[in-house]
């Protein structure tokens, strides 16, 4: 198979209190439906984690107008590493995410005035966007989008893709582009760019290349998920840091880029065959209690944590144990859009 992702599932973020900032992506971006709320220990994770198994309390929610969602990860029994420097655009690792708009005027006249978003500025695509801080300042960029799966009165839905510092643009796009396959160049421009004025990037000259995979024929979720935008940046003027430089995955910040694996054995082969072995693979199926499927982790070039999970199941309400089972699906085209929509039966109302 050709075609080994279908979208992006989910960023993650660690945080101090995940209800706290879930409820921020609630109020402020629709993100209002659980795919799962559970506690258990990242067991396979220690080789990110300091050779210690930490115990978490996760939350992934949805915005079922379409894109993907956050997974807000919570260290159970340590106090997350806040980043030791203040990042900058171009430092290595997830600078920002990209959460996808109906209307990107409208909806930023709808946020209050505060020093926690930007103007709205044109990209190299002749696009208007924006600059927006969560509650706990982690960058969003609020862009617009034409893929969606059903607009519910909100003008944003889900992530539909990320802002990634990297030291080397032609080994990042060797991964992203050639490896993942999100091989759309939208746009490839170096100099100094006036929509990255809110970053306080000094006047800094960048090399961003932004790369879209459009919403295809394959996935279960594919038509929920949408496409994907990367949008690579490399520092021109100085030499980058890693944002994660001497913390751990699960410490404050985007700790993870996570896309959906149509066959995770057929990308396990291709990824090695590139030069990306996975370093971490649960190889049968994982049990978040509320969810379950396949998962794995590569590290970009610059070691940038990238997930991938196969779907095994989900729950549609799990009070009368209804759920979703993928495992057996023989088929990798999208499931009928009335089935996707029973995921928001759990969406929880403010």
């Amino acid at each position: 198979m050709n075609n080994l992702i279908s979208g992006i599932q989910q960023v993650g973020i660690g945080v101090p209190n995940a209800n706290e900032v879930w409820k921020w992506y609630r109020k402020t971006l629709g993100l209002n439906v659980p795919i799962f709320n559970d506690e258990a220990d990242a067991k396979l994770m220690t080789s990110y984690t300091s050779g210690e198994v930490r115990r978490r309390h996760a939350i992934m929610a949805l915005n079922m107008a379409g894109g993907g969602g956050v997974e807000i990860w919570q260290y159970k029994n340590r106090v997350p590493v806040e980043p030791l420097f203040v990042p900058e655009l171009g430092d290595l690792g997830i600078f920002a995410i990209k959460i996808k708009c109906l209307d990107v005027p409208k909806f930023y006249a709808q946020l209050a005035d505060s020093e926690y978003k930007s103007s709205p500025e044109n990209s190299p695509e002749q696009r208007a966007n924006f600059w927006l801080k969560d509650c706990r300042g982690n960058l969003l960029q609020i862009v617009p989008n034409e893929s969606w799966f059903r607009p519910n009165g909100s003008l944003t839905g889900g992530v539909c893709g990320a802002v990634i510092g990297v030291s080397n643009m032609e080994k990042a796009i060797q991964f992203y582009a050639n490896t993942l396959q999100i091989d759309q160049i939208v746009y490839d421009k170096s100099g100094k760019f006036d929509d990255f004025d809110f970053v306080d990037t000094k006047q800094q000259k960048f090399r961003r290349v932004l790369l879209r995979k459009t919403l295809g024929e394959t996935g279960a979720f594919g038509k929920l998920l949408g496409g994907i935008e990367i949008e690579l940046v490399q520092a021109l003027d100085r030499s980058p840091r890693k944002i994660f430089e001497d913390r751990d995955w699960g410490d404050a910040g985007f700790i993870h880029l996570c896309f959906d694996a149509l066959d995770m054995n057929a990308l396990k082969t291709r990824c090695e065959a590139n030069g990306f072995p996975f370093t971490v693979d649960s190889a049968d199926s994982f049990d978040m209690g509320e969810a379950a499927g396949r998962f794995s982790y590569v590290e970009d070039p610059d070691g940038t944590l990238i997930e991938f999970v196969e779907t095994h199941r989900v729950p549609i309400l799990k009070k009368l144990g209804i759920y979703l089972n993928l495992k057996k699906r023989k088929k990798q085209t999208h499931l009928p859009d009335w089935m996707v929509a029973t995921l928001g039966w759990g969406k929880v109302k403010d």
